[in-house]
Formats: C-alpha cells, structure tokens, sequence
C-alpha cells in the first residue's frame, strides 16, 4: 500500500494537472526524456517502469493526444522518454524524483591501407599482442548495417563469447539467421523518430530493421572491427587488402539512425541496451548538428556515456564536422574518447592541366574513358545561367562538349555531374568549400571530373575570367600512396578546441584516419549517395570524423583485450600519451585548413600510435569518483548530480572538489592567465610497464612566455609503489603578451615517453 504522503502528494498533484487541461488539451506534443531520481520511486510501485507508467497516466488529462511512453531508462541513467506536450512537460518537473526534462532533439552522421599507415603489423605490436581484438564485443550505434559483405565474414572466429547477453533482432528483410560468430547483435531504436516524425517509418523505403539503407553504419562498423578481404577496392581504387582494426573483435549493431537523423531518445535507449548487452566499446559516430555543445546534465551523449563509463564501457565518439573554426568541438565531456580526423598518405590525384600549361592537382574516383591528353573548352556553371550546376540549369549551348567549372554546394557533387552530363558538357572540375584550405574530397564521379582545393579553384576561376579562349585537360594518375603531400595532416573540417564548455579540459583528446577512407558499403544505396546513382559497391571511400572515430573504437577494443583489467579512462591515457606530432615528412603536423602548423587546440594529444599506446609505461587513470569531483568542482548542483549519480547523498562536494577543473587527473595540460599570472595543476600517474622498479624524470618543452616548474622531477616506482603524484606550476613570464602558445612535458625512463600536451590560451 502507498503511504499516506506519497498518496497525498499524488492526488494533489493530479488535481492541479487537471485544473489546467481546458489551457493545454490544444497543444501539439513533443518528445521529451526524463530523468528520475532511483532512490525517490514511491513505495506503492513494485518497478521504476511502474511508476513511469503512472506518472505518463496522470498527465493524460492534459492533452486531447494520449501520452505516449516510448523508453524506459535503468542501465547508463534512470528515467524515461515519453510523447508529451509543453505544459505536460512543465507539469512533470514539479512531480518529485524527477530531475531534468529535456526535449529530444536530432543529431547528424558524421568514414585498406590505414591499418599499415598506423604501424600495425601480423609480427609484432599490438595485432599480435591483442589477438588482433579477438572475444572484445565492440558496439556500434549507427546507421545498421548490410551484413552479407565480406567485411562481415565470420570464418576463423571462435564461438560468440559466453558474457554476450544480447540478441539479433528478426525482421523480414533482416532475418537473425544474419547474424553470425562477427555480427553477433543487431537491433533498432527508431521510437523517438517516429514520435518526433509523427507518423510510423515507411517501411517500403525504409524497414524498421538493422539493415542499413545509408551505408554510414556499414562503412563504420567495418573500420573498426571489419574480417579481412582481399583485392578490396572502390572501382579499382585504393586497391588491396581490406581489413578492421580489431578482425577478430565481434559487432553488436544498434541502429539509431534514420532518414532524418538520429535522436537523443533512441541514442540513451541504445546505450542502455549496449550495456546491458556486455559490449566493451561503444563506436558512435554522431553528434549535435550545431557547433556548441550543451551542459554535461543536458547532452544526452554525454549522461549515456556516463554510464557505460560507469560499467567498465569505453566510448569512443566524433569531435565533428563543423572546423575549422574554434571552439567546434562536441561530445567533449571528459570521460569520452573524442576524436578528430587526419589524412593518410594515400591520395587519388587527378590534374587539372590549363591551356596556359599550369597545372593543379585535384582528386577523383572516377573509373570510366578519360577525356584523352588533347584539352577542350573550358566554361565556369555561372556563366551557363548555374553557378552550382543545378539540373535543368545550365544552358546547353554554352556548355555542350566543354568541360566545365562547378562551385561545390547546394547539391551532391555527383548530381553536378549528371546535370552537366544532360546539358551535354562532357567533363568538370569542381572547387573547394569557402574555409577549407587545401581540403579535397574525392567523389566517385560519373562523368569525367576531379575536385580541387579552394585556393587552386580560384586560381582556375581566373584564368576562366581572364582567358579569351579558356581551355583545360584532366589527367587521372590512380592510386598514389608518398609522402607528397605530407601525412597525417589534420582534416580542415574537424572541429577543434578550446573546450567550448571547460577550456581545461583539452578536446579533442587525438586524430585518426578521416579522409577518404575505403571500407564496406550498402547494397541499398550508391557511392555517391545519390539518388540518381544506381551503382552499387561491395566497399566505398567517404571521409569525415564519422570515419576517425571507429579506428579509435577498433585500436580500444585491441587495448582492452591486451590489458583487460585498464579502466576506460587508462586506456584513453595510452592513446594520448603515446600520440606523435610530427608527419612523415619530419615535420610537425599541418592543419590542411590554413597549411599551417596545427597545435593542440586542433589535434589534441596527437595523431593515434596503436603500437606504442601497447605499452605505455605510464597511465593518467581516472573512475567515477574523479569525474563526480569535476562535477562538483563546476558547481552541479544536486539535482544536476543526480543525472550522472545514483545515490547523490553519498556526495560530499565540499570534499569532493578539485579546487580547479584542471586538476582533473587528465593525460593533457589546457590553462590561460585571464585572472591570474600562475595555475597550478596536479596529476597521479600509474605505473603499467613490465618494470616495477622504474624510474622516470620528467622533461619540459615550456610554451613560449610560460615558465614551467614540475615537483618532484623524478619519480621512482617499485614493488609495492605503483601510483604516484607530481604538481606543475604555469607561471606567465609576459603578462603582457597574448599568449596562445604550446608545449608540452614529457616522464622518461629510458624506454617509454609518457608525453602530455600543454595548451595556453
């Protein structure tokens, strides 16, 4: 029985909802998620579901639509969503035990030879030492996947590991029988989609199932833990052995994402279910669609991956798409994996060669007849009434048997084509996005065409204005894997730091291979992502932080098989203190987007050593408790708490306070000296090298006008003392100079560099 005040306080509450359903009952509803209090569920329900199911009973009244529960929460966060209406919504924040109700909202996707680019060899290193990821069940919140490729081949796989707890969902056009010793897992969450789209998915475009129509899943899921394939290629391209980070790790597939993007509601539910499940590594490739980011308490990403974190789970996440300006960065709480993107050493150039004998190099994928070496007329879309090269745009006299000059945007690259294909044009060249340097994205063209970079596509355009009689060829050179340009250069799209929420918390955490990235692909879609492309294609090459990401998921899965008692946070340290810097030219890394040096604000730690992250010697190691204390330190209140803490009574935050986010005990250094002229941080740092009796001295590489002290300089480690702790002072030696400089310092012991980035702003 309930008792007398919980039953009072519910029957009071109910009235109040009913004496303002004549104001509310027109408005239209929404999806919201609730987060609730475990310890406040009254004692008359028998289940958290029971009571959810109450409260969603009592708000009914309200609306002339029947409220609708769609998820249950109780694995990474307590509460639920449900199909609501505004006032309903406000209605329910006054109910107790409820914490927060936000409002569902969309986030967007964000894809052979990057395993040998990253050092991975069969003969030593970490594919050996990890078993190459084998029994590690990595789960993928995407897009589904198309499972009859042979990235998914299950052949030489052991039995599906006894801790597996999930399932393969059975759907007419995904039959579980699908499912095998890799793909070991394959559900959908599509009730958030539906409610925000108001109407059921239309399940002849687009089933209600794992199969992936969008081809990002699939492109995902087997970068990071795809079989091997040989003579892999995308019309010949990039041609060669294909393989995953982790060939032996298992898939779980959690497909989140639909026609209209991917929603908050079906992401927590995904994460709950992966956890349940038993995955190890959670690879997702999504994030909010604007530039910055929302409070921890509010990011549901954030509040998921929490959780999993909570359960031993690590996240691997994108920075996003939105660079190259500053503070860009999402998914940027400290306790995920987030990654930006670099380029690899293989390119797919294709000159432009000019009538005034100049020529610039683009990249193409395309694989039909070349135009031949004789150059032919050359045009600019604008001047044939469609500067982007609409279809039923351009006027075919002026463009008929010429190549011609696209601005990208506005539509695909590959639906330029087929327009300048229907007005009779028979070649073209497509330009740069305004911001994005020396970035080149290759596109599977259908007719004759390369894409170049924003300072060559200018140049073009000029010699367009200023030639009487504009003429250009197009040469296609194939695959070319060198060190021209140099590699690994960070992406001009992926989006950087400072932290847009806590600048001492240094995002993104490292880059990975983003770039034109060849990997599986579906059945149900083009190369190109047109509509009007109905090629289909075994593998494709897309590019993106989406494409980053699940190389990292990969190298942690290989990570958490090799050492199978590291927390997530300790794996994230091997990443990050064992990144480099410097390209294969011998130089420091280059931001494509300026051709600059890059620094940390940019590609945090660094570019990703899977190697070397095998044995780091040191690890910066962190577990809930940490991260509890962050919160405290940034002033979460208790109810804000209470998302991330089952029992918030057992927080103390006047104890439980780092004084400084920055003491956080991260594997990187973010400060500036807008109030004061000295920061003081303190780390603690795990030793996990085969020598326990290992001494280490620390090095400094100061930033420029920053005077960096270290206390103690050395730290000796034995038997019994595997933890120990030093503090770093930052003092500005110019106070009055804008700093924004960068170093770095560095525990050595003569066979492991444990390296940590320093960023002042």
């Amino acid at each position: 029985m309930a008792t007398p005040s919980f039953a009072y306080t519910f029957l009071f509450i109910f009235l109040c909802l009913v004496s303002v359903k004549l104001s509310t009952s027109s408005e239209n509803q929404e999806t919201f998620i609730v987060f609730t209090s475990k310890s406040k569920k009254p004692h008359l329900f028998s289940t958290h579901n029971d009571w959810y199911s109450s409260i969603i009973d009592r708000l009914s009244p309200l609306s002339h639509h029947p409220s609708q529960l769609l998820y249950t929460y109780d694995r990474v966060a307590h509460g639920f969503s449900a199909r609501l209406t505004p006032s309903q919504a406000s209605e329910l924040r006054n109910i107790p035990g409820v914490i927060s109700v936000l409002p569902d909202q969309a986030r967007q996707l964000h894809t052979t030879h990057s395993p040998e680019f990253l050092g991975l060899t069969e003969s030593s290193g970490l594919w050996p030492s990890s078993d190459y990821g084998d029994d590690v069940i990595v789960g993928v919140l995407d897009s589904g996947i198309w499972p009859e490729r042979p990235s998914f081949s299950d052949k030489g796989l052991s039995p599906v590991p006894s801790s597996w707890k999930g399932k393969c969902e059975n759907s007419a056009d995904f039959p579980d029988t699908l499912c095998n010793r890799k793909i070991i897992g394959a559900r959908a969450f599509y009730k958030g989609y539906e409610a925000f789209t108001g109407s059921p998915i239309n399940e002849s475009v687009e089933p209600k199932s794992p199969r992936d129509r969008n081809g990002h899943g699939t492109h995902t899921a087997s970068i990071a833990a795809g079989s091997i394939v040989a003579n892999a290629s995308l019309f010949g391209y990039a041609q060669g052995e294909a393989r995953g980070m982790a060939i032996k790790a298992r898939i779980a597939v959690y497909k989140i994402c639909w026609s209209l993007g991917c929603y908050d509601s079906d992401i927590l539910s995904a994460f709950d279910q992966a956890v349940k499940d038993g995955v190890h590594v959670i690879s997702l490739s999504v994030a909010i669609p604007r530039a910055y980011p929302e409070d921890y308490y509010r990011d549901s990403t954030a509040i998921g991956a929490f959780g999993a974190m909570e359960h031993g789970v690590v996240v691997s996440t994108v920075a996003g798409n939105t660079g190259p300006g500053a503070r860009t960065a999402t998914n940027v709480a400290p306790w995920i994996l987030t990654v930006g993107a670099s380029t690899i050493d293989r390119t797919f150039p294709a000159d432009v060669v000019l009538g005034d004998g100049r020529i610039f190099t683009g990249m193409s994928l395309y694989s039909g007849e070349p135009l031949g070496d004789n150059k032919l007329p050359l045009v600019y879309g604008g001047d044939a009434n469609s500067t982007y090269c609409y279809s039923g745009e351009l006027i075919a006299s002026k463009v008929t048997g010429k190549i011609v000059f696209c601005e990208r945007g506005g539509n695909l690259d590959v639906d330029k084509g087929f327009a300048v294909r229907e007005a009779g044009g028979v070649g073209m060249i497509v330009d740069g996005t305004a911001g994005t340097g020396e970035l080149i994205y290759a596109s599977a063209h259908v007719i004759p065409a390369t894409n170049v970079d924003e300072m060559d596509g200018n140049k073009i355009k000029e010699y367009i204005n200023s030639a009487p009689s504009p003429t250009a060829a197009i040469v296609f050179r194939g695959t070319v894997i060198g060190t021209s340009p140099s590699a690994p250069r960070v992406a001009s799209f992926s989006s950087r730091g400072p932290n847009p929420l806590q600048f001492e918390i240094l995002k993104p955490d490292v880059i990975a291979p983003g770039v034109n990235i060849l990997a599986g692909w579906s059945g149900a879609i083009g190369p190109s992502g047109s509509v009007m492309d109905q090629r289909r294609v075994e593998f494709n090459i897309i590019s993106g932080t989406s494409m980053a990401c699940p190389h990292v998921s990969g190298l942690a899965a290989l990570l958490r098989k090799a050492h199978p008692t590291w927390s997530p946070a300790a794996i994230k340290s091997a990443l990050m203190t064992t990144a480099y810097t410097i390209d294969n030219a011998g130089n420091n890394l280059i931001d494509q987007a300026t051709g600059n040096q890059s620094n940390p604000f940019i590609h945090g730690a660094g570019h990703v050593d899977p190697n070397r992250a095998l044995d780091p010697g040191l690890v910066y190691d962190l577990g809930v408790s940490d991260y509890v204390a962050l919160l405290c330190t940034i002033a979460y209140n208790m109810d804000e708490l209470s998302v991330f803490v089952k029992d918030p009574s057992t927080v103390n935050c006047s104890e439980q306070n780092l004084g400084t986010p920055g003491s956080l005990n991260y594997p990187a250094f973010s400060l500036d000296f807008l109030y004061k002229n000295q920061v003081k941080y303190k780390r603690s740092v795990k030793n996990v090298g085969s020598e326990k009796r290992a001494v280490y001295e620390v090095k400094v590489n100061a930033p420029l006008g920053v005077q960096v002290s270290v206390s103690p300089t050395k730290l000796v480690f034995n038997e019994t003392t595997d933890m120990l702790s030093y503090e770093i002072t930052f003092t500005n030696a110019q106070p009055a100079r804008f700093l924004n400089s960068y170093g770095s310092i560095a525990w050595e012991d003569g066979v492991h560099i444990v390296k940590s980035p320093i960023a002042v702003l």
